[in-house]
Order: C-alpha cells, then structure tokens, then sequence
C-alpha cells in the first residue's frame, strides 16, 4: 500500500505514555499513516488542520477542552473528519453524549490494538464502531434492542432521542437525510415505538440518554 492509501490519523491523549505507545504500535501497520500527536484538544485542532487526518482519535478527559467538548470544535473546523473516542470510562453518558456531538465510535483503552485497527478502519470507511465492552453498557437494559438494531441505527436512536431533526442527524453522520428516515422507520419497527417521543423516552428510560 502507498503512502496516498494509507489511512491517516491524529491522536490526542494528554497521558504521554499512552500517546507514544499507540503511536509505535499505530506505526507497525502499513496502511496507517500516523500524521500527528498532540496532547490536548485546542494543540490537536491546530495539528489537525494542518495535516487534515481522515480519523481523529482522541481521549476524553483532557485538561482544558474536554473530548466531548472538542468533538464539536472537530465537527465545525474539519467535518469531513471522523471521530473515534478512545477512554478508559464505559459510562454510558460519556459514551451516548460521544454519539449524540458527532462521534463515530468509542472504544475502551484496555481493548487489544488490533481492535483499535479494526475500529480505524471502520470509521474510515464511513462506518461507526463500538467495542464489545461499550456495546455491552449501552445495551444492558434491553438486550432485544441490542440484537434488533445496527449500529448505524442506534447512533440514529441517539441522536434522534437527543433532539436532533433528520437534517442534523445526517451531517453528523454524514448520510442522506432519506437514509436517516429510513433508519428511523426501521427502529420505529422493530421497537414497536409510533412517535419521535417514544423514541426519547424510550432512550431515557433505558439510560441512553439523560432526561
């Protein structure tokens, strides 16, 4: 594979161990081109606009900008990057509110680097990701929805739940608004859930997200 093929990626992460040892391992694999490092969001952007990563990734608890925060600042300045969020918190705010500011994946720092690679590559292609542990929190309440819905129909679920109308879901998720409303019909189905109401206070009860 060609340096023009190779997947290129930013990482932020204010913990200097964790950031140089993705990085060496990140670079063992030819089709990734680690194009930068920084250790907090407001360096990271300046980075990123620089070097214009395909997929960033990034913690969550930074000091001076959170992740959560910075997904927004990422989103505004260079939409056409993807986000993966990497944390060491399965709590299923950190990771719902990830979703609902534009996030295309979460994954928990103690999963393998191969898992990491596989989530690089998903979100790359235009995908979402979500390690088994954080699949697993998100899904706990209802493991009918867990096994109803795609992935792509429950960061849909989400953003919808959070407020968000058909237009917005689709920037975030960077599809076609059709497809957002087909994605809405399909989880109308299979939760047997008539309304965009429902559908919110579905995701609050089963702790998706806050009331």
């Amino acid at each position: 594979m060609s340096a023009n093929d190779a997947i290129r990626v930013l990482l932020i992460d204010n913990h200097p161990l964790v950031l140089d040892g993705l990085k060496a391992i990140l670079e063992t694999y030819d089709h990734i081109d680690v194009v930068g490092v920084a250790s907090n969001a407001g360096s990271g952007l300046d980075v990123a606009l620089a070097t214009r990563p395909a997929v960033v990734l990034m913690d969550i608890n930074m000091p001076q900008i959170n992740g959560i925060d910075a997904l927004e600042l990422f989103k505004e300045k260079l939409p056409a990057a993807r986000i993966l969020m990497l944390s060491m918190h399965d709590s299923r705010e950190y990771i719902s509110t990830s979703v609902m500011h534009g996030a295309s994946g979460y994954v928990l720092k103690d999963v393998a680097t191969d898992e990491i690679v596989l989530a690089i590559e998903a979100v790359a292609a235009g995908g979402t990701y979500f390690s088994s542990g954080v699949y697993d929190v998100l899904m706990e309440r209802n493991r009918e929805m867990a096994t109803a819905l795609t992935s792509r129909e429950q960061a849909v679920l989400l953003l919808i739940a959070g407020g968000k109308s058909n237009r917005d879901t689709a920037l975030t998720l960077e599809i076609s608004e059709r497809t957002v409303e087909t994605h809405r019909k399909h989880i109308k189905r299979k939760l047997g859930i008539a309304t965009t109401a429902g559908l919110t206070r579905y995701a609050i009860e089963n702790g998706l997200i806050e009331r």
